[in-house]
């Protein structure tokens, strides 16, 4: 009796076990829960902690509450002004109502698939309203403030919570980018030429301007130095009247003197002339005691 009732308490024991472990459940952090009977929910956990369901009866689902992302694939999008752009993006989001979640995707991965799908219709719809110059500059923040409006509005009929859309690139295909840069480079160079051409056209009015000053400096340094050249012409003259008018004898000496200093002026000087030429006047005459004869 005691070895029987020993094995059937043992086996209560086990299926108590069993059973016990069937029922507990525990609900971490990161996760979210929706007790499941016969594949109808019948109740949702999103605090963390340990639960209880009806072992073989009820099944848990557990849903991801942290914030997640999903990413499109590199999309061509035409602008209002017709440029094409390949745009690369980003959804974070994160499940804010599990039942409506599991309703309607069953799993993540068709959840992602869904939320791409909206994303990239809401790109396509929101940038192909803009012009490129908006995309690609400061209006690119409100831009996705609008796109992550109209996604979240169309994901929160099935519980999910879309926090944040950004525009990771969006540049032109390759060969628009050629022809963009081919033409900005035209642009630089035409603008390059007109500084240039600016310069050299400043470069010669300054040139032309300190011309003309120079030459009108110049004629005034000239005309001040024959202004003082003749008055020092007239005032040699006045000297050499009133030296004249006072000793002629003198004045006639003086000057042939200089005359004899500028025509023997190197040392292998030769002339030619008559010893009773006037030139050699003074040469001829001799002293008497001590004073020249007349």
């Amino acid at each position: 009796m005691n070895k029987t009732f020993m094995t059937v308490l043992a086996v209560l024991l086990v299926a108590l076990g069993v059973i016990t472990a069937g029922a507990l459940f525990t609900v971490q952090q990161t996760e979210q829960a929706i007790v499941m009977q016969f594949g109808k929910p019948q109740r949702v956990i999103q605090e963390p902690g340990l639960n209880f369901k009806l072992p073989f009866v009820q099944d848990v689902v557990y849903v991801d509450k942290r914030v997640l992302s999903v990413s499109t694939q590199r999309e061509e999008v035409v602008t209002r002004d017709q440029k094409r752009l390949m745009v690369d993006s980003f959804a974070r989001f994160r499940i804010a109502n599990p039942l409506q979640y599991y309703q309607s995707y069953g799993n993540l991965q068709i959840a992602n698939q869904r939320l791409e799908t909206i994303l990239n219709s809401q790109l396509r719809q929101n940038l192909g309203r803009q012009n490129l110059n908006n995309i690609v500059s400061g209006e690119r923040y409100n831009l996705m403030n609008q796109i992550r409006e109209q996604v979240n509005k169309e994901a929160a009929a099935s519980g999910i919570d879309v926090i944040d859309v950004r525009i990771v690139r969006a540049d032109l295909p390759k060969e628009n980018s050629d022809k963009v840069f081919d033409r900005m480079r035209s642009q630089r160079e035409q603008e390059a030429k007109e500084i240039r051409a600016t310069g050299a056209e400043l470069a010669q009015g300054i040139t032309a301007n300190a011309d003309r000053m120079r030459t009108i400096l110049v004629a005034e340094a000239q005309r001040d130095a024959d202004i003082l050249r003749g008055e020092g012409d007239a005032e040699k003259n006045r000297i050499f009247a009133e030296a004249f008018g006072r000793d002629e004898d003198f004045f006639a000496f003086y000057r042939s003197m200089q005359a004899y200093r500028g025509a023997m002026r190197s040392d292998d000087t030769s002339m030619v002339l008559s010893p009773t030429s006037e030139f050699f006047r003074y040469f001829n005459q001799q002293s008497t005691n001590g004073q020249r004869p007349d």
